[in-house]
């Protein structure tokens, strides 16, 4: 695995983890919030074994180098975060050809809408603890416990949210990583990219430019894996298993007890097995 700086546009150049031969099937995997590329240590490694090209990039805002202004919320709207996912898949050989697309927390808000509107770009999709966004709008309005899972999405609005989060050496965050299973270590290297205030203006950038407004997509017609925890803190079983409503494709959802809202973290081997088989099964 190696740690390259792809620049998509003038102003917007990734850290991006890479393994695999340059000409294999592209695997793009998108991380969320919290967490960082390094998400995917374990997976990439794997992956490229298994012939495939797997590339993980800090999103925008994560890596230095693509990082506009975070006071401005409209620099990071979903359609330049989605823009940028596809201008990486097109630098790592994805241009004009199929790629399997993998989606975490908010890498998954924008994997959802790639597959919707671009199914034909995509061999196969895997989602990581986040549910259709129709599934998840529906739970927020008929699961009691949704709204309350879903609460920091609101106060990461806050003014002030980051010297919150960045407090006591990110005490926040490393309270709930470890509440959620992610290994001391592991953490330690998502906050390496995203302990300082300028990266965690970015990384709440996000919210700010959507505000607390999920807006509906239409099914998917991908071959889709979901994979959810049902220790997960932020999603429920309502949400997650009410994705398959919102799917029009081979599915397959799989449930892994007490495991948390970061599964590539917690358990790093069952994920890999996992994704490993629906690659297999969609070729692309």
């Amino acid at each position: 695995m190696e740690s390259r700086r792809i620049e998509t546009r003038p102003g917007l150049a990734f850290d991006v983890s890479v393994a695999g031969d340059p000409t294999a099937p592209l695997v793009l995997l998108l991380h969320g919030f919290a967490v960082s590329r390094h998400l995917y240590d374990a997976q990439l490694p794997a992956l490229a074994a298994a012939g495939f090209l797997a590339a993980a990039p800090n999103q925008r805002g994560y890596s230095p180098g693509a990082r506009p202004d975070p006071a401005d919320p409209a620099q990071y709207d979903i359609e330049l975060l989605i823009r940028d996912a596809l201008d990486l898949a097109a630098a790592l050989g994805g241009h004009g050809r199929r790629f399997h697309l993998v989606g975490h927390d908010w890498g998954g808000s924008l994997s959802w809408e790639i597959a919707a509107r671009w199914p034909g770009r995509l061999a196969s999709l895997t989602m990581l603890s986040r549910p259709h966004p129709g599934a998840f709008a529906r739970a927020l309005a008929e699961d009691p416990e949704q709204p309350r899972r879903s609460s920091h999405h609101k106060w990461f609005l806050d003014p002030d949210a980051v010297p919150k989060l960045l407090a006591g050496e990110c005490a926040w965050l490393r309270t709930r990583h470890a509440a959620q299973g992610i290994p001391p270590a592991q953490t330690a290297q998502h906050l390496a990219v995203l302990g300082t205030e300028a990266a965690m203006s970015a990384a709440l950038a996000w919210y700010r430019a959507r505000g607390t407004v999920h807006r509906p997509i239409p099914p998917v017609r991908v071959p889709t894996l979901f994979v959810w925890g049902d220790a997960d803190d932020t999603v429920g079983r309502m949400a997650a298993e009410g994705t398959r409503d919102f799917i029009e494709a081979p599915y397959r959802f799989e449930v892994l007890p007490g495991v948390g809202h970061y599964a590539p973290d917690q358990v790093p081997e069952r994920v890999t097995a996992l994704l490993l088989e629906h690659l297999r099964a969609h070729p692309a």
